[in-house]
């Protein structure tokens, strides 16, 4: 199997979402012209999630965020092919681009497939899981919004649960097993078709924004 080839540049930039210099949130509409709802996938990869979810469902606007260009430039290759219109890709660490970048309440979802692990103790300061990084992905919900995130990695899944639930009011969804182990459901990710052809187990969960409480 041979590697697609790149597009050129000009074809590849209606896809890229520059940074500002300065933080303030985006403006949605005017990113991608309309006032569809927006989900964002944090550590995008190759861009099967995004590419797939872009083509059935195109009344949805789809944001990824990748530190690596490599793979900025490669996602972007496939929308262009396709000629996707709901899909925007940014070079950023999440970390800090949800913090500057994203409205409070804008987001009607938020996924994260397979973070590195970061395996040694000490890396895993690199770990996109933290709990600012929990606490910014409720602010960014709308109420009713959903976390979605998965992993093969056991001990990994176990830290993101115990943030969500120290950081966050979300509220986990019940999936087809209660202990968030689903190996029935259609790969999302390049990654987890690999984990999947290795046999590895996918622990995956769902989180919920619940309404704010009234008061008195």
């Amino acid at each position: 199997m041979h590697r697609a080839r790149r597009l050129p540049f000009e074809e590849l930039a209606p896809y890229l979402l520059p940074v500002p210099e300065e933080p303030r949130p985006f403006s949605w509409g005017a990113v991608f012209g309309n006032d569809h709802p927006v989900e964002i996938e944090v550590g995008f990869g190759k861009g099967l999630f995004l590419l797939t979810s872009a083509q059935t469902q195109p009344h949805v606007n789809f944001l990824g965020i990748e530190i690596e260009r490599k793979y900025q430039l490669f996602a972007a290759t496939r929308m262009a092919k396709r000629g996707l219109s709901n899909v925007r890709l940014v070079k950023a660490d999440a970390r800090s681009f949800l913090r500057a970048f994203v409205a409070a309440g804008s987001c009607q979802a938020v996924h994260v497939y397979f973070p590195d692990p970061w395996w040694k103790t000490r890396h895993r300061k690199r770990r996109v899981f933290t709990p600012e990084f929990a606490a910014q992905c409720e602010r960014v919900l709308q109420t009713g919004g959903h976390l979605h995130f998965a992993t093969d990695v056991e001990e990994y899944f176990s830290v993101m649960i115990e943030l969500v639930a120290e950081q966050t009011r979300l509220r986990r969804l019940p999936l087809d097993q209660p202990s968030g182990i689903e190996q029935g459901a259609e790969a999302r990710t390049n990654f987890e078709r690999k984990a999947r052809l290795l046999g590895k187990v996918i622990y995956r969960a769902c989180y919920e924004r619940p309404a704010e409480r009234a008061i008195g």
